[in-house]
């Protein structure tokens, strides 16, 4: 059976999450089966603990198998094909970030979910057939396009600017977004 794995980011759940729920059906009517977990600590996740979460419990993959990630699991996901010996088919990278975006000493914690040397992006480049990144250029926690177009280049991967599409999924910022077409459109599935 073909898997894919849905992982959402801070404060995410695995019910209703944004355009998830769209995506996994979407994948499902395609033959996949989907894995979309709820991680640890959603309010204040932590790279190991959820490294740990994902090698323990993730489906077994394959060379068909698609990844899709929003926000701190963007950061995640990469950490974890460059441990991994895994290939998969596709990565899907949504509104994520691969640097510091927030102050830790007013608060911030988008340094716990990302490597302390950074990403081994020669490795990480092996792990998939494909990479694609899709960022926004008004994304108003700082995952935009800015961020996110050095990572696209160093992976050789797509990127899609979805201008206007803010962090693609915010409750604070009232972004329901309950489907995703830009992605949908995208997933080899």
């Amino acid at each position: 059976m073909k898997q894919a794995v849905l992982l959402h980011g801070t404060d995410g759940s695995d019910t209703d999450y944004f355009w998830f729920a769209d995506t996994k059906r979407y994948l499902e009517s395609k033959g996949y089966q989907v894995w979309w977990p709820l991680l640890p600590h959603t309010n204040k996740p932590q790279l190991e603990e959820s490294l740990e979460f994902v090698e323990v419990n993730m489906p077994i993959l394959d060379d068909e198998s698609i990844l899709i990630g929003h926000s701190s699991a963007c950061p995640l996901i990469l950490s974890w094909l460059e441990n991994s010996m895994l290939h998969v088919k596709q990565v899907v990278l949504v509104s994520g970030f691969y640097q510091q975006i927030d102050d830790p000493e007013q608060g911030g914690i988008s340094h716990l979910m990302l490597p302390e040397d950074g990403f081994d992006y020669d490795r990480i480049r092996t792990a998939a057939d494909e990479f694609v990144l899709i960022n926004s250029d008004n994304d108003p926690w700082g995952c935009n396009d800015k961020q996110a177009r050095p990572v696209a280049e160093a992976l050789d991967a797509r990127f899609i600017l979805a201008k206007g599409l803010g962090h693609m999924g915010s409750d604070g910022f009232n972004q329901p977004m309950p489907e995703l077409l830009v992605l949908k459109n995208l997933l080899r599935a």
